[in-house]
């Protein structure tokens, strides 16, 4: 049976007056593409849905072409609102800094994250992706992350980006806050934490990891 995957993007562009953001292409184009490969059926949603905006800063000039051309697929997302969780298999959350602003508070979101767990059914997230599991909550009043081995984007490395300043928080530190098992391994290495059908990654680097343990859970 063919697999369907419910890719949530950030329909944030700004960081402030002078900073844009967006979602981090490489951490969308990758999964996206492993995902193609195997023949399964994907859609790709936002809080907003229309075009999705790009980090300017994740556009860099030696991307290979085939992830540039998955831009294609981020000009006109679906609402978030529209979707309904039995008829995906998947939610994977690509990161980029605009999901701190409007990943934590989103209702239908927080929803969705539940329905997905709770039915068994896989919840990823990569770098910033995880900004959408800090305020998660299960049936019984629990967080979605209490007590299980996850990563994210750590402190230190936000610090190292220049951006722990501009954020409206830091994200291990606010994902600590639900009682997780945070694991973080050195800033930038290839780094993922599995626990039952929750999977996390560390940072872009990680990003392919995470797709491919995806993929090892549906085959």
């Amino acid at each position: 049976m063919k697999k369907n995957i419910l890719i949530v993007v950030t329909s944030a562009s700004q960081i402030n007056s002078e900073k844009s953001t967006g979602l981090w292409l490489s951490e969308f184009a990758e999964p996206y593409i492993e995902f193609s490969k195997q023949g399964f059926d994907i859609t790709v949603a936002s809080p907003l849905g229309g075009k999705t905006p790009i980090d300017k800063n994740s556009l860099s000039a030696d991307l290979h072409q085939e992830i540039l051309d998955t831009e294609q697929f981020l000009a006109d997302t679906i609402k978030l609102d529209e979707v309904k969780a039995a008829d995906y298999d998947v939610i994977f959350l690509p990161g980029g800094h605009g999901t701190m602003f409007d990943l934590p508070d989103n209702e239908k979101l927080q929803s969705l994250l539940r329905e997905f767990y709770e039915a068994g059914k896989i919840v990823a997230a990569v770098c910033h992706g995880p900004a959408g599991l800090v305020n998660a909550k299960l049936s019984d009043g629990k967080y979605l992350i209490e007590g299980k081995r996850i990563t994210a984007f750590t402190d230190t490395e936000e610090k190292a980006a220049g951006l722990d300043q501009e954020m409206p928080f830091l994200l291990e530190s606010k994902l600590r806050q639900a009682g997780p098992i945070f694991v973080a391994a050195p800033d930038w290495s290839d780094h993922f934490e599995v626990d039952g059908n929750l999977i996390t990654g560390q940072n872009p680097q990680s990003t392919l990891s995470v797709a491919k343990e995806v993929i090892a859970k549906l085959n």
